[in-house]
């Protein structure tokens, strides 16, 4: 028999969840490490411009790796498959065309999209698609996979409730007093098996208005658009519920540290790029200058006016 009584914990929440469908998982990474267990992935493409836990879970099940440069619209170049392998394919800030995808889905059949950066694009039946909930949401771990294969095992059910003091600190405080706790979190994934979603992550997606979300990250990333677009290097389509501004500028390493010391946070994305390809390629340069500037749903039109205006005093 469940406990009756005594003090009342979190709420459960009943709002509709994006993603309902999918198979939910405790992160970005294990959604590539089912893919691997249950298809049997020996070989992978993956991109020079990625994140090194992609690289990490392709080592830890034995998964031989090679490497596909992109161009300077984030698209992948000259890629050739070998016998069984599987072409992963990074949606970078959301600006992969759907038809493209198909395109390259029906060239290729072995195909998985990363939309950890592209939550609200749809997944396309038939294509394995993994996403990322901690990338758009105050959550502290929990990922969505779409794929036709299931992994004939029983997993164990994550608990993420002694994850949860960093976000709540920050609703509270500042960011600063409880980045070492996040990025420890953002560490502990390495080791973690496969497992299902938590029921405290499930239960707080939950809870999220999507339509508001979606709408003032659209909102927010117009407006970065429309005021930095003619300093911009990169040729960016409009994105509804981006996950950020993706600005490219001459020097936007050095713009980065002067506006960490206005409190303004614009991370490097996958600094393992700089350690692991040449000074002169594309990859090196989007790694070092791009400033993925914030659009998320914190931020008014006002804050976003003020951030740029930083941005453009640099």
């Amino acid at each position: 028999m469940r406990e009756i009584g005594g003090y009342i914990e979190l709420d459960t929440y009943r709002l509709p969840m994006l993603h309902e469908g999918a198979v939910a998982l405790n992160c970005g990474r294990n959604c590539l490490a089912y893919l691997i267990k249950a298809k049997n992935i020996k070989k992978i493409k993956v991109p020079y411009f990625m994140c090194d836990s992609v690289f990490e879970v392709c080592k830890k099940y034995g998964v031989e790796i090679s490497l596909y440069h992109i161009d300077e619209n984030f698209l992948p170049e000259n890629i050739e498959l070998a016998d069984g392998e599987w072409f992963y394919l990074m949606n970078y800030y959301g600006q992969l065309d759907l038809n493209y995808i198909k395109e390259l889905k029906n060239k290729y059949g072995r195909i998985i999209v990363d939309n950890a950066q592209a939550y609200f694009e749809m997944a396309i039946h038939g294509v394995d698609t993994l996403y990322t909930c901690r990338k758009f949401f105050g959550v502290a771990d929990g990922a969505f996979l779409y794929t036709d294969t299931i992994l004939g095992e029983e997993l164990p059910v994550d608990e993420s409730f002694e994850r949860m003091h960093f976000l709540l600190g920050r609703f509270e405080r500042t960011a600063s007093e409880f980045y070492s706790e996040n990025v420890s979190n953002n560490k502990m994934f390495s080791s973690e098996p496969v497992k299902k979603m938590s029921k405290l992550t499930n239960n707080l997606l939950h809870a999220i208005d999507y339509e508001f979300v979606k709408n003032r990250r659209t909102c927010n990333f117009r407006l970065c658009h429309e005021k930095l677009g003619k300093i911009n290097q990169l040729k960016l389509k409009k994105v509804e519920g981006a996950f950020a501004y993706p600005l490219l500028i001459e020097n936007g390493a050095e713009i980065r540290k002067k506006l960490q010391q206005q409190k303004i946070y614009i991370p490097t994305l996958w600094p393992n790029v700089l350690n692991e390809t040449d000074k002169t390629s594309l990859e090196y340069k989007f790694a070092e200058n791009i400033l993925p500037l914030p659009v998320d749903q914190r931020y008014s039109e006002e804050d976003m006016n003020e951030l740029i205006t930083f941005v453009k005093k640099q």
